[in-house]
Order: C-alpha cells, then structure tokens, then sequence
C-alpha cells in the first residue's frame, strides 16, 4: 500500500486544498461562460500556472529539509522539477492531438475551452489511478520498471519513425466513437455547450460528450508513455502525481496560447521520441551496466533535467525556420 511520509502528507494537504480552490476559480467561476481564450488571456494562465509550479518546487525544498539527510531537499526539489519539465513537454505533443480532434469535428473556439476543462478534470482522475497504481507495483515489483523501460524505446522508435498524417485521423471511424453511439442514448440535435439534454422525458447525450470521449481516451493513450517516462525521475508517488497534476493544469491555457504557433512545435515530436528514448535507457541502464561493465551506472537528476531542457530548447530552434518561412506566406 503506497503511503506518504508525515511531512509528504502535510504538503499533500496544502497541494490539493490550494489546487482544488484554483480548479474551481479557474474552470467554474473566472470561465464559466464559454468564450474564446485570447492570447493575453491564455498567456496570463500559463505564467499564472508555471510561476505556481515553481513556487511548490520552494516548498518542496522546504519542507524536505532535514540535518540528518542534507542533500534530501535538493534531491526531492530536482527531481520535481525535472518530472514537471518531462511531463510539461511530453503534454505540449499532445496539444497537436487536441487540435487535430477539434479540427475534425468542427469545434468552434468558444467552445472549445468547457471540453479541455472537463477533460482536464478526467486526466486528473485517470491518471492519479495510473500514477498509484503503477507506484505500488513498482514497490512490489522493481521489474516492472525495465518494462518501462522497454515500453519507452519501443514508443520512441515509433514516434521518431512513423509520420503521422491529419488526414488518417478520421473519427467517425474510432471503435471508440461506434461503440458508443450504439450504448448510448445520442441525440441528433447540436448542442455544443452542453453534454446532456433532456428530449421527450429522457435524458440523451450529445456529439459534445463523444467529443469529450476522444479527448479523454487520448489523454489516457498518452499517460501510458509519460508516467512510465517520469518513473526514470522518481519513484516517489507524491513528486510523480504533484508534478503531473501541475503540468497537467497548465495544458489548457498552453493551448490556446500556442494555437497560434504551433510551426514552433513542428519537431517537437522528434524531440519528445529523443526524450523517451533517453527515459528508457535511463531506467535500463542500471542493469545492463552491470552486467556489461561490472559496475552499475546511474544517470543523475542534474544530468535529466539538463537533457530535458537541451530537447526543449534544440526542438524550438530547429523548428524556428519552418515558423518564419511559414510566418512569411499568411497572408
């Protein structure tokens, strides 16, 4: 049973009483009315989002301070920070699946934030059973992590080999999307704010919640390689869930911030395959050194979150000529 240190359990609190007031101000009182996020609106957020990010990474440090441990503080703020940074970039990749999802079905912006608000919501659920979960296994089971670590090489090789084109996207095709007009009562009626109308006496869902079913299965297709991803970091559930929770609720205003932009994010993709391949070897690497070389090597935090940062910032220059030269022919 995964369990929290008293001094964990004591910042737990703090974390989710001060996330769970931010979640209900920003998704259910500040943007209740569906509108279009601006840039300077969606950018306020981001800054809003990552400042409080960093901000926990003080009281981490603070609250790990102990003179019996004295590099214990330092550890447990590096590795939440490097987990908040994987985890930040491997859901930057993601936007392009919610663009792509929104494109298809013909979402309009205005409407577009209340199904990233429920989604978001889902992915904090979903993945803090898959976070725990796979936390107590790895407790139980150290082996699993060199399944990780397979699971990443293999999803790195397919991401950096295999483009994916916008036009084999087709929803109407999902398994998803068939099997669930065919259990579920739809009406034939548009109601893009709504998931749930009341028709004849009954309750019916809309083409709204469908939507909200890709968003989420989505997420969760993604939560299959990031949280193995941040296990390489840290196998402390409470750094792993806190900075997935924080680099989660910055997604939807990244969104809408960088809609704009996205030619900056072109081969990120790339970046983001180099920086699962470098999480698999990373979990790997303590086995196969051994028995290669006699002696076990370990990738430090510092070298992670340097690796990390260098991907992010390579993937933004390199793909800075495609947003000029693109930049150039718009009208």
């Amino acid at each position: 049973m995964i369990s929290f240190s008293q001094k964990d359990s004591t910042l737990f609190l703090i974390f989710s009483v001060l996330v769970g007031l931010l979640i209900y101000l920003d998704l259910f009182v500040l943007n209740k009315k569906a509108h279009k996020l601006s840039i300077r609106e969606s950018g306020y957020w981001t800054m809003f989002w990552v400042t409080l990010a960093f901000s926990f990474a003080l009281l981490v440090y603070i609250f790990h301070q102990d003179p019996n441990q004295p590099g214990l503080a330092k550890e447990k703020t590096l590795e939440f920070l490097a987990g908040y940074l994987l985890e930040y970039s491997l859901s930057v990749d993601n936007l392009f699946v919610f663009i792509m999802i929104f494109a298809k079905f013909r979402i309009s912006a205005q409407h577009q934030p209340m199904i990233l608000k429920w989604g978001i919501i889902g992915a904090l659920i979903f993945r803090a059973i898959m976070i725990f979960s796979g936390a107590e296994l790895v407790s139980r089971f150290e082996w699993i992590l060199y399944l990780f670590g397979l699971l990443l090489l293999y999803s790195a090789w397919k991401m950096f080999f295999h483009k994916e084109e916008e036009d084999e996207f087709d929803p109407e095709k999902m398994k998803l999307l068939m099997y669930a007009k065919k259990i579920l009562p739809m009406t034939h009626t548009f109601h893009p704010e709504k998931f749930m109308v009341k028709e004849h006496g009954k309750h019916v869902f809309t083409s709204t919640f469908l939507i909200l079913i890709v968003v989420e299965f989505s997420d969760i297709l993604f939560a299959v390689d990031s949280i193995p991803a941040i296990f390489s970091i840290t196998q402390d559930s409470f750094i792993i869930y806190t900075s997935n929770v924080f680099a989660i609720l910055g997604l939807r205003s990244l969104f809408f911030l960088l809609g704009g932009v996205m030619e900056l994010f072109v081969h990120l993709k790339k970046g983001v395959a180099l920086l699962l391949a470098f999480v698999g070897v990373k979990l790997l690497l303590p086995s196969f050194s051994g028995y290669l070389f006699g002696r076990v090597i370990h990738v430090s935090i510092e070298l992670s979150l340097i690796v990390i940062l260098a991907t992010l910032v390579i993937s933004i220059l390199v793909s800075l000529p495609h947003y000029m030269q693109t930049k150039k022919e718009r009208p």
